[in-house]
């Protein structure tokens, strides 16, 4: 047990390191997502080239495991509660109000795109891969799935870095995004046990397929309504703790358990994952629990993609390298097809479809899971997964220039866009001299509602607007240069004003203070003198003080 504790801290520490220089190059050197570089940093860390290599007597670091899974049961439990974490997480980030507004419009957007890219990632596996005979085959059916997953995090972040992410295109991409990833884990619960009927030698069982989906969907509703309704709750009696660190804690132990009874029942752990927190994501205090957990992530997360890419058998990748080319090329027609002609029948024009079927192009850790299950289950082997690989590799790297390309220009969207937040809002202008002074003021405003009690978060895409929420009661802060703006419902004005009195009387009182005190020019030229006279004492040597 000893040796095996010491193998696994070894593992850890060589990931993380290698992990994390290499998310750091390809992020800061390649403007490329930190993902990459991790996947990249297993593959050469990995079991079938650098971790192969014995290190003397303690042998490969890495040494290939019989089974379908190459890394060691301890290695590859620790990845998957980074899985956990990154899913619990993406679900926190999620804005549940503009899930459900957009949730219409979405369904028809993410349909389109999965339906297209399951059977089209499925015929090309069938068109040209000799094995795989019927579009029935499991490896055809798990190639269908792998090509319907939309990453979260991947487009989420591009999204945040040009500032398109509250666009009525941004808005549809995250929704379409969270219910494609949600569709596709039923397709795989569904094709799972067909494929498990299928390798047994039996016949399909419709109805029990049928059963399959119905818990699957019934699970997803039941836990999505009881954690819509409990969560507000839950946190409101876990605040009586006054702990924060513990909240996290806690809610991270809840969504462990719901990962755990989403397994129990069929489902892949992440989903439960994500109902947990796209449950807490409505509540005051989601911004403190993401903040905590996102601290533990950035840890875990990193050995979940490192330990992926050290899946990928370079040898058996070689033999289906132009399969691979083909399939990726039917993902990428698949999603810009399938997404963007149903986005021109929801509202969207050319502009705006263009931009939503380039949004849904990245692939990410929702189809390195799936791969992952197949490979695991034995329905796939290391060739198909290094197809899954290559899919998430290309497709990250191609669609952020295509994104960016694609959102130039106006409006992609019809009609005008109200958010929910903003619509019978109110909003109260305070010009003052300097941006330097609204910041300061913006920080003692900050103070004044924290001590009420509230809690206040960055507004996702901007780096300039803040949510200061307390259970229901929600205010919009923004500071446009030396302009602060606080925007409250019309029945919290009133409050909302006291605040901000409140806040100025403070300021105005630091402001008398100031001019109470000497003079800077004053303070400042004894700051300098002193300092002068000090470096003369040194040079002159302690004898020489008078």
């Amino acid at each position: 047990m000893a040796h095996e504790m010491m193998m696994l801290a070894l593992q850890l520490g060589v990931i993380l390191v290698a992990a994390k220089l290499c998310g750091w190059f390809f992020s800061r050197k390649l403007g490329q997502p930190k993902v990459l570089g991790e996947l990249v940093a297993g593959m050469v860390m990995g079991p079938y080239v650098l971790g192969a290599i014995p290190l003397g007597a303690l042998g490969p670091l890495f040494p290939v495991v019989s089974g379908s899974i190459p890394v060691t049961p301890e290695l590859y439990g620790i990845a998957t509660v980074g899985s956990v974490l990154l899913l619990f997480t993406s679900g926190l980030e999620t804005d549940l109000p503009t899930f459900l507004r957009f949730s219409g419009k979405a369904t028809v957007v993410g349909l389109g795109g999965v339906i297209i890219s399951f059977f089209l990632g499925a015929w090309i596996t069938v068109l040209f891969n000799p094995a795989v005979d019927s579009l029935m085959d499991p490896e055809a059916l798990f190639l269908g799935i792998i090509s319907t997953a939309t990453s979260i995090g991947i487009t989420a972040r591009i999204l945040s870095e040009t500032r398109k992410i509250s666009s009525p295109e941004g808005v549809t991409i995250l929704a379409a995004a969270v219910l494609d990833d949600v569709i596709s884990i039923i397709l795989l619960s569904v094709v799972v046990g067909i494929s498990t009927v299928s390798l047994a030698g039996g016949t399909v069982a419709w109805g029990s397929i049928g059963a399959v989906a119905l818990k699957a969907v019934g699970f997803w509703v039941l836990c999505m309504v009881a954690g819509i309704l409990l969560a507000p709750r839950l946190t409101k009696q876990m605040k009586r703790m006054e702990s924060l660190g513990v909240l996290a804690e806690i809610s991270f132990g809840i969504a462990l358990l719901l990962a755990g009874l989403s397994e129990m029942a069929g489902l892949a752990m992440i989903i439960g994952a994500y109902i947990a927190g796209l449950s807490f994501s409505q509540t005051d205090v989601a911004g403190e629990i993401n903040e905590r957990v996102n601290a533990v992530g950035e840890y875990l997360v990193p050995v979940f993609f490192a330990v992926m890419g050290m899946m990928v058998d370079f040898k058996a990748l070689g033999s289906i390298l132009v399969f691979g080319l083909i399939y990726n090329v039917a993902a990428f027609i698949g999603k810009i097809a399938g997404c963007g002609l149903p986005a021109l029948f929801v509202g969207f024009n050319l502009k705006g479809a263009l931009r939503i079927g380039t949004g849904m192009l990245p692939r990410g850790e929702v189809a390195l899971i799936v791969a992952g299950i197949g490979l695991s289950s034995g329905i796939i082997g290391n060739d198909m997964f290094g197809v899954a690989v290559m899919t998430m590799l290309l497709a990250s790297v191609a669609a952020p220039p295509m994104i960016l390309a694609s959102f130039k220009g106006g409006s992609g969207y019809r009609e005008t866009l109200v958010t929910d937040e903003m619509q019978g809002m109110v909003t109260i202008e305070l010009q003052f001299p300097s941006e330097r002074t609204a910041d300061f003021m913006r920080h003692s405003l900050a103070d004044a509602f924290r001590g009420e009690g509230f809690f206040i978060r960055t507004i996702e895409g901007s780096v300039r607007a803040w949510q200061i929420r307390k259970e229901e009661t929600v205010l919009i802060l923004r500071r446009l240069g030396a302009k602060l703006e606080l925007s409250a419902k019309k029945e919290q004005e009133a409050y909302a004003r006291l605040m901000l009195m409140e806040s100025l009387v403070d300021f105005q009182e630091f402001a008398d203070s100031l001019r109470s005190m000497q003079e800077p020019e004053m303070m400042g030229a004894n700051l300098l003198m002193r300092m002068f006279a000090s470096q003369h004492d040194e040079t002159e040597g302690p004898n020489k003080v008078q």
